[in-house]
């Protein structure tokens, strides 16, 4: 049986069509096609992808053709289950909570470099406090009643950025 049939034998085996199986190993819709018509043959990162997607396949298979194409109960390889993880609780109540190594521990002496002298703890009245005058602008020309003055140049400058700049 060639590497050809074996990746169509295996798309029968996951009873999804053509196109649906390309989408399931992340593959183009042309590469099925030209693999099943003998065309192409599989690549080693195609080859990958089916072996991820459908882990009971057996290597040996897959490659050579040779042995079983699913992988047995008695072969099936042990996976190791992760850690139990301690829940938010359980951590908090710990007796050490917080000074897990010694780096963790805060220092209740200050460097010398950062002493901030005490504030003073009287508190002021908001009476003492006096209300800001109101804000009065005037604004005053800068024009000289005794000198003449004329206009020398006028830009507009216009939305977008360009301008124009006249001279009289």
């Amino acid at each position: 049986m060639s590497l050809n049939e074996r990746v169509s034998q295996i798309i029968e085996y996951s009873k999804l069509t053509a196109s649906e199986f390309a989408d399931e190993v992340d593959v183009q819709r042309s590469n099925i096609s030209h693999i099943t018509s003998g065309r192409n043959k599989p690549s080693l990162d195609f080859l990958i992808k089916i072996k991820s997607r459908f882990p009971e396949l057996q290597w040996d298979w897959i490659i050579t053709g040779e042995g079983e194409m699913l992988k047995t109960v008695t072969e099936e390889t042990p996976v190791a289950k992760p850690a139990a993880v301690p829940d938010l609780f359980s951590i908090i109540n710990d007796e050490n909570f917080g000074y897990t190594e010694s780096e963790d521990r805060v220092s209740k002496q200050a460097p010398s470099e950062s002493v901030i002298p005490e504030q003073d703890t009287k508190r002021k009245d908001l009476g003492d406090s006096q209300r800001l005058a109101p804000a009065i602008s005037e604004f005053k020309s800068q024009t000289f009643e005794k000198e003449q003055v004329g206009i020398k140049r006028i830009v507009w400058f216009y939305e977008n950025g360009k301008f124009e700049s006249f001279e009289p």
